[in-house]
């Protein structure tokens, strides 16, 4: 019996509506792949593995589907992330982070035929790279190849072959306008445009070349290398393999190791030795990670050794694998160096096809355009398959690195030093030195100089001493107004400081130091604030992003330096900041060409008046303003 002061009953919702709500809810959120989209990434990455797609390996399939259209189309990227069971957020944070790749959206987006990316780094810049970039897109749009993208890009790796071109794959060295037309004339698509292969083999024997030149070759790309049959032939590997086979003590190589006092290649300087024993102690699995994302601007010693003996360096591997106990080793090549990564692929196949002894799990991963990847951490995150974002420390990553595991971190050329340093005794490297340094230093010399390329020469040589002796001198019509010790990072010195010896802790005191040994020079015709503004840009565009004084502060300064006159109060605020709060080496090391302007170079911001027996520079190609009264 309903009471008069009820209301009726009135369902809030009918079935239909219900089932409705439970269709929606019953659908998958988010952007679906389509069938098409999934058919070409299953091709690409081949059949599904018993336990799926390895998240460490997203960045090499994004790599594959880079390689194969010419871009990454989104539609790609949502299927990739269904087949790797990762979050479509995921994939794109990945894809977006690294320069080489480029995210397209739409069904009718295009790829370019080609890309054609000019250096612009500081050897170039003093080269011509500007005039290049400014004349390239006008005569392939009159050439009717408009379809070729045109791009300013950091540093190759190529400075001693400055101005550098490359089209897709294939570098053009000493890079004019006529030579680039006529390789993206003989080499009109990516399938053509690849890197050309390694000619003859040859013995190459770096202790041979101690305090001298690695000789150049004459087409400038592909030099002849060493193949594993030539390197065998010449006692490679028996030193790895007495070593593997218990036929030689490890304690007495990390003991060579230690008293040779070989230090960190690639520009920390860190102990090599010490290293070893280091990340030994730390409780197995152990593994080892490879750092050849040689990207510091005028730095190209690692590529030229590589490209010439890959298996002397391989043979450095296996010896502190061993030494070392590591599992497995992780090679990470910057993806500018193609031919490189074309000659180190054929060297581990040959080396696993016949191997001298038990060999590691070797992988050779692929960079993708990211400077931040040169840091160690960094690095290690990449080869996980993520952004390349530095790792706050501690812990370091010999006790906690590559996928949580204690790792060895080595640069490519410290590695190439063991077999030397094993066979011929510490001694031996340790032999070599001046003004009372000790060991042999490979420059990366460039700019201003008759012969630039690498010189394997003593640790302690002055910039002037290796000009004259190993570089031919400067020039003609050019003098030694200035040079960048360690490449952008490791600030600028005046002509007046030519005689420091170049090596590990001997820059600090002018607020320099050597970092991987990438001498740039200048003249009178050059001027250092132009250089500093040069490597403050370079140091904007390759910030990861991840800390605000980098990010921030890295474009900040390149603003501030572009004025006539520099707000030398504000600009030393901002690197104060940036070299205190900066999670790495990127942000810490960025003010030091404004801490070296300052120093060294205050006439050319405005800051002190122009020395009376200085030439100020004219015709410079990195020349932009000069300060109020300063013009020549």
């Amino acid at each position: 019996m309903q009471l008069a002061s009820e209301a009726p009953t009135v369902a809030a919702v009918s079935v239909n509506d219900m089932r409705e709500r439970i269709r929606r809810k019953s659908r998958l959120k988010g952007r679906q792949p389509e069938d098409a989209a999934m058919a070409d990434v299953a091709l690409l990455l081949g059949p599904r593995p018993a336990t799926g797609f390895r998240r460490d390996l997203l960045i090499e399939y994004l790599h594959r589907l880079n390689d194969h259209f010419g871009v990454l189309h989104d539609r790609h990227l949502v299927a990739l992330a269904r087949q790797m069971n990762l979050p479509m957020a995921e994939v794109y944070e990945v894809a977006s982070f690294y320069h080489h790749f480029e995210i397209v959206r739409g069904e009718d987006a295009v790829a370019p035929r080609l890309v054609l990316r000019v250096c612009d780094s500081l050897t170039c810049s003093m080269a011509g790279a500007r005039e290049l970039l400014a004349a390239l897109p006008e005569r392939l749009r009159a050439a009717g190849q408009g379809d070729v993208q045109v791009l300013a890009v950091p540093c190759v790796g190529r400075c001693e072959q400055a101005p550098v071109a490359v089209v897709h794959q294939c570098p053009v060295p000493y890079a004019t306008v006529d030579a680039v037309m006529e390789t993206v004339n003989l080499k009109p698509n990516r399938a053509q445009a690849l890197h050309p292969k390694a000619l003859a083999a040859i013995n190459f024997d770096i202790s041979e070349l101690a305090e001298k030149g690695v000789p150049a070759q004459p087409e400038g790309i592909s030099p002849a290398h060493t193949d594993l049959a030539t390197y065998c032939a010449h006692g490679g590997y028996q030193t790895a393999a007495a070593l593997v086979n218990s036929e030689m003590d490890a304690e007495a190589v990390l003991s060579a190791m230690e008293n040779s006092g070989l230090r960190g290649l690639g520009g920390a300087g860190f102990p090599a030795g010490r290293k070893w024993r280091i990340v030994r102690d730390q409780p197995a699995p152990r593994l080892m990670a490879v750092n050849i994302d040689e990207g510091e601007p005028g730095t190209f010693k690692d590529r030229t050794y590589l490209e010439r003996d890959p298996h002397r360096f391989l043979e450095g591997v296996l010896i502190a694998a061993q030494v070392v106990g590591t599992e497995a080793v992780y090679i990470y090549l910057r993806d500018e160096y193609h031919g490189c990564r074309a000659l180190l692929q054929r060297a581990l196949d040959d080396l696993r096809a016949e191997p001298p002894c038990p060999l590691p799990h070797i992988e050779l991963r692929r960079g993708a355009g990211a400077y931040i990847c040169g840091e160690e951490s960094a690095m290690i995150e990449s080869i996980e398959g993520k952004r390349g974002e530095p790792r706050m420390r501690p812990p370091y990553i010999a006790q906690v690195g590559l996928f949580g595991r204690p790792t060895l971190e080595h640069n490519f050329e410290t590695l190439y030093w063991v077999r030397d340093i094993v066979e011929k005794g510490p001694e031996w490297f340790a032999s070599f030195g001046r003004h009372g340094r000790k060991g042999l230093r490979s420059f990366s010399v460039s700019g201003r100089v008759k012969h630039p390329g690498v010189k394997l020469a003593p640790a302690g040589i002055t910039v002037q001493e290796l000009i004259d002796e190993y570089c031919g001198g400067m020039l003609d019509g050019h003098e030694l107004y200035a040079y960048l010790p360690g490449g952008a990072s490791g600030g600028i010195l005046p002509a007046s400081l030519s005689h420091i010896p170049l090596d590990f802790d001997t820059l600090q005191p002018y607020g320099c130091f050597i970092g991987s040994a990438a001498v740039i020079v200048l003249s009178q015709h050059d001027r250092a604030r132009d250089a500093a503004l040069n490597v403050m840009r370079f140091f904007q565009h390759e910030s990861c992003g991840q800390c605000t004084p980098c990010r921030v502060g890295t474009a900040k300064a390149a603003t501030l330096m572009e004025a006539p006159q520099w707000d030398e109060e504000l600009l030393d605020d901002l690197a104060q900041v940036m070299a205190d709060a900066s999670i790495c080496g990127l942000g810490q090391a960025a003010p030091n060409p404004i801490r070296c302007i300052h120093k060294h170079f205050p006439h050319e911001v405005g800051e002190g008046p122009w020395p009376g027996d200085l030439p100020k520079p004219r015709n410079s190609p990195l020349a932009e303003q000069l300060p109020q009264g300063g013009q020549p």
